[in-house]
């Protein structure tokens, strides 16, 4: 179970690491052909957005890894299960209806959760 937990919430924690740091540090323009959405959300809020991305990811990593606070990594995976619920909110109310990366880092953390539990 841990080299199962260890290669889902990594790939999970990179994912959202770099997600979040584009998020922190670019402009709209240079985040708009990959995320279509930027412009009906504030720059304070996808700034925010992106630093939960990567304390999320910090939470999926540290924990395990320190034994320090271990029930932190089960709910940085909830919270990614209930940040990608929004997401797709977000993606279903535009016009942009692509999900599909949405479900599946859904699934993703929903599974983390259970790998998570079992450490």
């Amino acid at each position: 179970m841990n080299i199962a937990y260890w290669i889902v919430a990594g790939l999970l924690a990179l994912f959202y690491f770099y997600s979040g740091t584009l998020k922190v540090s670019r402009s709209r323009d240079q985040l708009r052909p990959m995320m279509a959405w930027v412009d009906r959300v504030p720059l304070p809020a996808l700034r925010v957005l992106g630093t939960v991305e990567i304390l999320g990811a910090t939470g999926l990593v540290l924990p395990p890894l320190t034994g320090i606070a271990p029930s932190l990594t089960p709910a940085a995976a909830i919270g990614f299960v209930l940040l990608q619920a929004g997401a797709i909110a977000v993606h279903l109310t535009g016009e942009d209806r692509r999900i599909v990366l949405n479900v599946g880092l859904t699934a993703t953390a929903a599974v983390t959760i259970r790998l998570a539990t079992r450490l």
